[in-house]
């Protein structure tokens, strides 16, 4: 499974969003550090669920990254997070 499909089936499984983007954006990141060949090192993340409906900005990042797990955030250089309740 790619890690694009990853991070969406984890945040799908988490949050149930009305809302989910998830883009690859290594390729405007070629020759900065922690760019790879083949991309899926650089994401962004649109996100609108009603699970985050009260967090706060820091709440709603820590939540991201705990439903995403240490070993697939260890395979990300960049993550790029637009979220809402």
């Amino acid at each position: 499974m790619s890690v694009t499909a990853e991070i969406r089936s984890r945040l799908e499984e988490a949050f149930h969003p009305r809302e989910l983007e998830v883009i690859d954006d290594s390729e405007s990141h070629r020759g900065h550090a922690g760019y790879q060949e083949g991309g899926e090192s650089h994401f962004n993340v649109r996100m609108r669920a009603e699970a985050l409906a009260g967090m706060g900005r820091v709440q709603r990042h820590r939540a991201v990254h705990a439903a995403l797990g240490p070993e697939l955030i260890g395979r990300i250089h960049a993550l790029a997070l637009d979220l809402e309740g």
